[in-house]
């Protein structure tokens, strides 16, 4: 194997942790859609929490699909060393984008809001804009086949 498409050591911890940061997210995605309320209870959601979400049109839940799911398949991607991580990466960019959209003109109810720290929507951005860095930049380096 050519060193300069040798897989260095950090792709296996990036892809990695974000894998499991990924999954964690597309755990809440799915235990959230089947309504699970052992789940929802367990994370201290609010009914009114579950009306908001009822409330959401088909291209926020989407956007929403598209976010999550689209960082696991690129997580996933970038640890089979596929240079197709970095689109995954960018339908869930598109995902988010959807989603902040939607969220940012929609009445949330003040129980919700609480529940989530301002700092949350900007660090989700800053890995999702890392993991798309990131795995650019390892396609631009041969790492990616």
């Amino acid at each position: 194997m050519d060193s300069a498409t040798k897989a260095p050591w950090h792709l296996w911890v990036v892809g990695i942790v974000t894998l499991l940061w990924n999954g964690f997210g597309a755990n809440d995605y799915t235990q959230t859609q089947l309504r699970n309320m052992d789940y929802l209870n367990s994370m201290g959601y609010p009914q009114a929490g579950i009306d908001y979400l009822d409330q959401f049109p088909a291209w926020a839940e989407a956007g929403w699909a598209l976010g999550v799911w689209g960082a696991v398949m690129g997580s996933v991607l970038l640890l089979l060393r596929s240079r197709f991580a970095v689109w995954s990466f960018v339908i869930s960019l598109i995902g988010i984008a959807l989603t902040t959209v939607y969220e940012a003109g929609a009445d949330m109810p003040a129980e919700l809001a609480e529940m989530q720290p301002g700092w949350f929507p900007i660090l989700l951005w800053c890995l999702a804009i890392f993991q798309l860095w990131y795995a650019w930049s390892m396609k631009k380096k041969g790492v990616l086949r």
